[in-house]
């Protein structure tokens, strides 16, 4: 059964934060690029943002299949795994109150005929910055899942 959950764990988290990440990455600089141009940026950013609201709600099954692989395992306690669930937790608030409402803004802003191209350049420096801290979080978890210090496996 621990096999299972480990896989379901996994593909989850490719499946569900692999677009997210890529998605929000993308966002930033699609909005710098196409500042100016109101229809074109707006379908592709519109897209952009979509990708990231569902596969953000998908998501949701990663912590869930990982607390019942660790516990399968006997691992709940385990120091690398705790930090593991706060940097996870961490990920899904920059995701949550920072780069989703910073992305819903941005679309609102090129909307506007009064949108500046500074100002699409200022929403997506601050969105570059909180989807690279959002992009750092999840590497440093996955990280820590490979290497699980005190681990049995040896490797």
């Amino acid at each position: 059964m621990t096999k299972i959950l480990l896989s379901l764990h996994v593909l989850a988290a490719i499946l569900a934060v692999g677009p997210v990440t890529v998605a929000a990455s993308m966002f930033p600089g699609t909005l710098r690029r196409t500042a100016g141009d109101r229809d074109g940026t707006r379908t592709t950013l519109q897209t952009l943002h979509r990708i990231c609201r569902v596969y953000a709600g998908i998501g949701i099954a990663v912590p869930i299949f990982g607390l019942a692989t660790a516990s399968s395992l006997g691992v709940l306690g385990d120091a690398w795994l705790i930090t593991s669930i706060v940097l996870t937790a961490a990920a899904a608030g920059v995701l949550i109150l920072l780069i989703l409402p910073g992305q819903d803004r941005a679309l609102t802003d090129t909307a506007s005929p009064a949108a500046t191209r500074s100002l699409a350049h200022e929403t997506a420096s601050r969105l570059a910055l909180a989807t690279g801290i959002f992009n750092v979080l999840w590497a440093t978890v996955t990280v820590l899942m490979i290497i699980r210090p005190g681990s049995t496996t040896g490797a």
